[in-house]
C-alpha cells in the first residue's frame, strides 16, 4: 500500500515538467525585457497575434521614452480603428508585458541593441523562445514573418521632436526630411502635437500620413504644370477631422513663398460636428482660402475645380467623385477607393482562374484589381494619366490603394491622343467581357449626357 496516495486531478510529471520548462521560456523573456530597459538596451517591444479570435485589440507596442526628463515605457494599444497611449514608469513595464503574454497575445517580440528575441505560445499553450543576434532573421516562417512586420511599423518610425534627448534605446531612429514643421499652428488645434508643438506619440503614425500625402500631392502639382503662385481651387471630398486638408492648404500657402496667391480649399464633410471644429481651428489658426462645408459627393457641385481629393470613399462614392473630377477637368484626382461592392456579383470566373478564385480572399482581392483597374483605363480615356498605387494607410486600415490621376497637359485633338482614347476602351470593352461585367458605375456616369 502506497505511503501517499495520488490525487485524482494531479498532474504527470512529465507535464509538470514542460510546464516548468514554459514558465523559464517565459520568465527568461521577461527578466531580458526588465534588465534592457533598465541598462538602456532596449528599443522596443511588439506584443502580436491575439490569442482571441475577432479581438479589437490588434497589436501593441511598447517603446522606452524620456518625457520632461523621466524615463518611461510608451505603450501604444492599436485597435482596429483608434490607437491607445499610455506611458508606464520603468519598474511597470515588465508587469504590463507580463499581463498581456498569454491573455491577449501569443507572440512577444524584443529588440534590443545587440540581440532580438522572439517569445511565442503555440495553441496548446506551450512557449518556445527563440533569440538572434541583432539585425539577423530567426528561423521559422511565423518569427520571420513577425519580425518583419515589427520593422515595418519601424522603417518610418518618428521620434517625439519635444524631446530628442532619449535614452540610447532611441538613438537609432532617424531623422527625415518633412513636409511640415511640427510647430505648424493647426496640428496643435487638431491634436497632432501638444500646445508647446511637441509630438502627441499616437498621433506618430498620422503625422508620417499627412508628410507622406504632401509629399505626393507636390510631385502631381509639378507634373500637372501648377506653378507656386497659380490661383488653385481644392475640394477635399469625405475631409474627416481635416488633416491632409490643412496640410495642404499650408503646403500651398508656403510654396508661394509669401506672394500673393488665390487659393479656395474646401473640405466637404458628412458630420456637422467635424466641419464645425474644423472652422472653429481655421477661425483660430486665422487661415484665409480654407473653408469646410456640410455635404458629400453627391451633393456639393464646385463652381471650379482644379484638384479633386476622395480618400476611402465607399463603394460607387468614388466613381462619383472621380466623374465629378472629370467633368470639371481637374487637373489632379486623387482617390483611396475603399468598400469594392459593385463589380464583385458580376464577375463571371473564367475556366482557367477557378481554381484561384474559388477562395473568398482571392476572388476580394480580385475584385477590387479589377475595379480599380477599370477606374484608371477610364481616366486614361478622358485624356489623364493614372497610376494606382499602394499608399500608407491613412485611417490605420489594410485599406491604402490610391489612384493619383493627372491631365495631359497636351492637346486632346491629335491623332496619338486619339489613339490613346481608343485603345484604353477597348481594353476596358475586354476586361469587361472576359469577366462578364455588365456594368461598372464611373463608366455608366460619364456615359450620360453633360448637363447645361
Amino acid at each position: 500500500m502506497p505511503l501517499v496516495s495520488a490525487e485524482p486531478d494531479s498532474v504527470p510529471l512529465a507535464e509538470s515538467r514542460q510546464s516548468l520548462a514554459d514558465l523559464a521560456q517565459r520568465e527568461r523573456f521577461l527578466d531580458a525585457l526588465a534588465q534592457s530597459l533598465q541598462d538602456g538596451t532596449a528599443q522596443r517591444v511588439v506584443l502580436s497575434k491575439p490569442c482571441t479570435k475577432g479581438d479589437d485589440l490588434e497589436r501593441v507596442t511598447a517603446r522606452p521614452l524620456r518625457l520632461r526628463g523621466e524615463a518611461c515605457v510608451s505603450f501604444v494599444y492599436r485597435h482596429r480603428t483608434r490607437d491607445v497611449t499610455k506611458n508606464e514608469p520603468l519598474a511597470q513595464a515588465r508587469e504590463t508585458v507580463d499581463a498581456l503574454i498569454g491573455t491577449r497575445f501569443a507572440h512577444a517580440h524584443l529588440f534590443t541593441a545587440s540581440a532580438e528575441l522572439q517569445l511565442m505560445m503555440s495553441r496548446k499553450g506551450r512557449y518556445t523562445l527563440h533569440r538572434a543576434r541583432a539585425g539577423a532573421k530567426p528561423e521559422g516562417d511565423a518569427t520571420r514573418a513577425a519580425v518583419d512586420a515589427a520593422r515595418s511599423d519601424d522603417d518610418e518610425s518618428e521620434v517625439p521632436e519635444a524631446d530628442a534627448s532619449m535614452a540610447g534605446a532611441q538613438a537609432h531612429d532617424r531623422q527625415k526630411h518633412r513636409w511640415l514643421t511640427l510647430d505648424t499652428p493647426f496640428l496643435a488645434e487638431l491634436g497632432v502635437t501638444t500646445p508647446r508643438h511637441e509630438l502627441v506619440p499616437a498621433m506618430a503614425r498620422k503625422w508620417k500620413q499627412i508628410n507622406k500625402f504632401v509629399e505626393v500631392m507636390s510631385h502631381a502639382l509639378e507634373s500637372a504644370g501648377l506653378g507656386a503662385q497659380a490661383p488653385l481651387n481644392v475640394v477635399d471630398f469625405g475631409a474627416g477631422k481635416g488633416y491632409l486638408t490643412f496640410a495642404l492648404h499650408d503646403f500651398l500657402r508656403r510654396q508661394a513663398q509669401g506672394a500673393p496667391r488665390s487659393l479656395d480649399i474646401v473640405g466637404v464633410e458628412l458630420r456637422p460636428e467635424l466641419v464645425a471644429l474644423c472652422n472653429e481651428a481655421v477661425a483660430r489658426c486665422g487661415l484665409e482660402g480654407l473653408r469646410f462645408e456640410a455635404g458629400d459627393v453627391s451633393t456639393f457641385v464646385p463652381e471650379r475645380l482644379d484638384v479633386m481629393i476622395a480618400l476611402h470613399a465607399c463603394d460607387t462614392a468614388t466613381d462619383h467623385a472621380i466623374h465629378t473630377g472629370i467633368r470639371a477637368g481637374a487637373a489632379i484626382i486623387m482617390c483611396s477607393p475603399c468598400c469594392h461592392k459593385q463589380v464583385r456579383p458580376q464577375m463571371r470566373t473564367p475556366e482557367l482562374l477557378k481554381p484561384l478564385l474559388q477562395h473568398g480572399i482571392h476572388l476580394g482581392q480580385e475584385a477590387e484589381m479589377v475595379t480599380d483597374g477599370l477606374r484608371a483605363l477610364l481616366l486614361e480615356a478622358h485624356d489623364y494619366d493614372a497610376q494606382v498605387f499602394e499608399f500608407v494607410s491613412l485611417e490605420h486600415t489594410s485599406k491604402n490603394k490610391m489612384i493619383l490621376a493627372v491631365r495631359r497637359r497636351g492637346r486632346a485633338d491629335t491623332p496619338q491622343a486619339e489613339r490613346r482614347r481608343a485603345e484604353a476602351l477597348a481594353q476596358i470593352a475586354e476586361i469587361k467581357r472576359f469577366y462578364g461585367i455588365r456594368e461598372q458605375c464611373l463608366e455608366s456616369l460619364l456615359a450620360e449626357p453633360v448637363a447645361d
